[in-house]
C-alpha cells in the first residue's frame, strides 16, 4: 500500500528519499540524505511538477499510478533542468508518450541537449498560465537561482509556490513532510548549508526573485528538496533575504591548515582570546578534516572569518589553498577577515594569504600574524591581539 500525501484535496507530494547517495552533485556530503520532491495535480487535466532522480523511477511510477490508475498525464512542468530533477523525463515519456512538457525558452535547448526531447514541448513566458480545470498554473522566471532556465510555478487557487531549488534543503523527509511535522532547527541548518553551497553565489539574483515573488499570496512553498513549508513561510523568506544580503550573525569561523600542530595551537590561542571578549559563537575547523560545505555553511552564518595556514612548498598548505579557490569562486560579501600563518624557514603562507585578502574584498580588521617555528611569548601576545581585534570589530558591526 502506498501512502498518499496531500498538499490539498487534489495536489499530492510524490517525492522520494535518497539515503544511499554519499555526495550530492558528487561533491557535497549527504550525512542525512536528501529528498527529491515531485508533485502531482489530479484535475480535469493532470500535471506533474518536476520529476525525481532517475534511479528512483520504479518507486516514482508506482506513486503516480496509485493516484491516477489508468489515467494519463497531460503536462509535465519542468521548473529546472538539473538532472536530479529532470533525469526521469525519458523514462516518464516511455510510460506517458503523449504528455506535453512545459518549460521556458531556455529549457527547450537543454531538453534536446540532455535527453533528445523535441516533441510536445510547450514554451511559456513570464506571467503565462495554464488551466487544469479547478487549478491554474502561473509561471515566473527566476534566472540564475541557480541555473539560467530556473523558474517557479504558482498554483493560484491554493496559493502554492512550487519553487524548485529555491527554499530547498538537504536531509531526507523522515516521516515529516510538512514543516509543522518536523524539528525546524535541524532543517534550518541543512537549508543554510544547501543555500551556501548550491545557491549562495547568486545573491543578487535571489534578491530579484524575492522581490518578484513578494507580490504573490503564498500559503505553501513546495520546493524540490526538503520539507514543504506552511507554518514557517515568513521565516524562510526572511532567511533567504538575510543570506542573499550576506548579513552574518555575531560570530567567527576560524579555518586553518597545519602539518604538525603548531598552526592549530595558534588557532586555539586566537579562539580563546575571542571568547574572553564575550563572543560566544566561535567555530574552529581543520581544513584537512572538515569538508568545505560545512565551512561555507558557517561562513554564511557568521560575520567574522579568520584564515590560518602553515607554509608549504613556499605557499599555502594545500587543503587551505583549495578551499580559498572555492571561496573566491563563490565570493560571499560583507565579512570581517583576519589572517595568520606559520613557517619553518622560507615562509610563504602569509605572503600568499595577503593577495587572497585583497581579492575577496572583505574588511581586514588587523595586520597578519606570522610565526616562525613555534609561537613564543611575543607571538602569543600578537595572536591574542588579533583575536581581540576581531572581537571588537564583530561587536561594532553587528
Amino acid at each position: 500500500m502506498i501512502q498518499k500525501i496531500k498538499l490539498s484535496e487534489k495536489i499530492y507530494w510524490i517525492g522520494v528519499n535518497d539515503r544511499h547517495t554519499h555526495l550530492f552533485e558528487n561533491f557535497w556530503p549527504l550525512p542525512y540524505g536528501v529528498s527529491y520532491n515531485s508533485y502531482l495535480i489530479d484535475d480535469e487535466k493532470v500535471a506533474l511538477i518536476d520529476t525525481v532522480e532517475v534511479s528512483f523511477m520504479s518507486e516514482y511510477l508506482q506513486k503516480i499510478k496509485s493516484i491516477l490508475g489508468d489515467r494519463t498525464i497531460d503536462y509535465l512542468v519542468v521548473n529546472h533542468m538539473e538532472p536530479d530533477h529532470s533525469g526521469s523525463i525519458q523514462a516518464l515519456l516511455q510510460a506517458y508518450p503523449d504528455l506535453k512538457i512545459i518549460g521556458n525558452c531556455k529549457t527547450a535547448p537543454m531538453l534536446e541537449g540532455f535527453y533528445k526531447v523535441v516533441k510536445n514541448v510547450v514554451t511559456i513566458s513570464e506571467g503565462d498560465s495554464v488551466s487544469l480545470g479547478e487549478h491554474m498554473l502561473n509561471f515566473y522566471m527566476i534566472p540564475m537561482v541557480h541555473w539560467p532556465e530556473s523558474m517557479v510555478t504558482y498554483e493560484s487557487s491554493k496559493n502554492i509556490l512550487f519553487s524548485n531549488d529555491a527554499f530547498g534543503s538537504f536531509g531526507t523527509l523522515d516521516g515529516g513532510v510538512f514543516d509543522n511535522e518536523i524539528n525546524f532547527s535541524f532543517y534550518e541548518d541543512e537549508m543554510r548549508r544547501y543555500y551556501a553551497n548550491i545557491v549562495g553565489k547568486y545573491g543578487t539574483q535571489v534578491q530579484k526573485a524575492l522581490e518578484k515573488l513578494g507580490t504573490l499570496e503564498i500559503k505553501t512553498i513546495a520546493p524540490s528538496h526538503g520539507p514543504i513549508w506552511r507554518d514557517h513561510i515568513s521565516k524562510i523568506i526572511a532567511l533567504y533575504d538575510q543570506w542573499s544580503k550576506y548579513e552574518g550573525e555575531e560570530g567567527v569561523v576560524i579555518i586553518y591548515g597545519t602539518l604538525y600542530g603548531h598552526t592549530a595551537q595558534m588557532a586555539d590561542i586566537i579562539a580563546r582570546s575571542i571568547a574572553e571578549e564575550g563572543i560566544k559563537n566561535i567555530r574552529t575547523y581543520d581544513a584537512s578534516k572538515t569538508h568545505s560545505s560545512y565551512l561555507l555553511n558557517d561562513i554564511w552564518k557568521y560575520k567574522g572569518v579568520i584564515i590560518g595556514s602553515s607554509s608549504y612548498n613556499g605557499g599555502i598548505f594545500t587543503p587551505v589553498s583549495s578551499f580559498l579557490k572555492q571561496l573566491l569562486g563563490i565570493m560571499p560579501k560583507n565579512k570581517l577577515l583576519a589572517i595568520f600563518g606559520s613557517m619553518s624557514w622560507g615562509g610563504g603562507a602569509v605572503r600568499a594569504l595577503e593577495p587572497f585578502a585583497q581579492d575577496i574584498k572583505w574588511n581586514v580588521v588587523t595586520p597578519a600574524v606570522e610565526v616562525k617555528h613555534a609561537a613564543n611569548d611575543d607571538d602569543q601576545e600578537a595572536l591574542i591581539s588579533l583575536g581581540k581585534a576581531m572581537a571588537k570589530a564583530l561587536k561594532e558591526n553587528v
